[in-house]
């Protein structure tokens, strides 16, 4: 059914005239009859009754009427749902604990009036999480993508990048280190839960491990970051690797230490990957924070070699 029809119809029936619809419309006079005769013609029925002062519903025009002004309200909202600026931003943080989760939450506090939805695809590795911004399912993501598989029609920016820092207890060696080179956490254990096969972090700390000869596992259930948090605590010779901007939360009384990682500093890259020549202002507005807020590394650094950049 032609939508401009039954907006024409609906014009002509409020209006009671052809002509005054035509001038709220701005077509002529011959088009909107055209329409409501197209129209007609579909249903099978005459809607409108003429007469020598304009026209007036007929019966079946009465009965159709309020269905029609239904569809328009329909369809308006579905208009409303994808127009640009309208729709609200979803992007996928993949962990609310993690600093895309943080970076996007101080862009929301800088321009509170944004619409966007945070989402988290935990379930999706880099690849699906691609595919899914590809099908519009969400508007941006980011990711550790290998530039290899960044699929035709993405964008994929490196705009957020993760310094590691070494969380330890108390106990540990490394617990009253200033610093620390990833090379001095050779021999020690760094147990991170719930790295899963097939994940761009399973394959970025497997390259972390390669070049500077560390052992990382995720051997044992996964209870969560408290449980983590509680084995770090009790322990004088467990560590894990966050990110600098990771926020976790502990009691006061674990008193755990974060120590940065220099000499080279570990880099997680977060590439934010967009459909090509999505438009959404608050995507755009979001992608200049980014670029804006993003600092400057004076020490060296390491990142894959496979990612994206």
């Amino acid at each position: 059914m032609d939508v401009e029809a039954l907006r024409t119809f609906v014009a002509v029936a409020e209006a009671g005239q052809f002509q005054a619809a035509a001038d709220e419309l701005g077509i002529s006079q011959q088009a909107v009859s055209k329409r409501v005769a197209a129209l007609e013609k579909s249903l099978g029925v005459a809607l409108l009754v003429r007469t020598s002062r304009g026209s007036r519903l007929s019966l079946d025009g009465q009965v159709f009427l309020p269905h029609a002004k239904k569809v328009l309200t329909v369809v308006e909202q579905a208009e409303q749902a994808v127009r640009p600026g309208v729709r609200p931003l979803r992007v996928d943080v993949l962990n609310r604990r993690i600093a895309p989760a943080q970076a996007v939450y101080r862009f929301y506090r800088s321009r509170p009036q944004a619409s966007l939805d945070a989402v988290t695809l935990a379930e999706e590795n880099a690849v699906q999480a691609a595919r899914a911004v590809l099908e519009g399912t969400i508007d941006a993501s980011f990711r550790a993508l290998p530039t290899d598989q960044v699929p035709a029609g993405i964008n994929a920016e490196r705009l957020l990048d993760s310094p590691l820092e070494l969380l330890v207890g108390p106990s540990h060696p490394l617990a009253s280190a200033a610093w620390a080179r990833p090379t001095d956490l050779a021999g020690h254990r760094i147990w991170i839960p719930g790295i899963r096969p097939g994940t761009e972090w399973a394959q970025f700390y497997r390259s972390l491990s390669q070049a500077f000869g560390l052992s990382i596992d995720a051997l044992g259930p996964n209870f969560g970051d408290e449980a983590l948090m509680d084995a770090l605590a009790d322990s004088a010779s467990l560590a894990t690797l966050i990110g600098g901007e990771d926020r976790y939360l502990w009691p006061q009384s674990y008193n755990l230490r974060r120590i940065p990682l220099r000499k080279p500093t570990p880099l997680y890259p977060h590439l934010l990957l967009t459909r090509t020549g999505d438009q959404h202002p608050v995507l755009t507005a979001l992608r200049d924070h980014l670029r804006a807020s993003r600092p400057q590394t004076t020490d060296d650094v390491w990142v894959p070699d496979w990612v994206a950049h």
